[in-house]
């Protein structure tokens, strides 16, 4: 695998929430930067080392909601 794609949306009770695509791979963040490194330690915990993707793609998501 080269690459793992997370798909991150906002927490309602703020904050992130990072799900991979192709792997039961689940966490949540304060802000991006904490975000980062908790996505990259999920990888890790995740895959072993020769099966580590190199890279991780983030896909953020945002929702917003307007008057009709």
């Amino acid at each position: 695998m080269n690459e793992i794609i997370f798909l991150v949306e906002n927490a309602p009770e703020g904050g992130f929430m990072a799900r991979a695509l192709d792997a039961a791979i689940f966490t949540d963040a304060e802000d991006v930067n904490d975000l980062h490194q908790k996505v990259r330690e999920a990888v890790d915990c995740h895959f072993e080392p020769h099966e580590k993707p190199k890279m991780i793609r983030l896909h953020f998501v945002h929702e917003e909601v307007i008057a009709a």
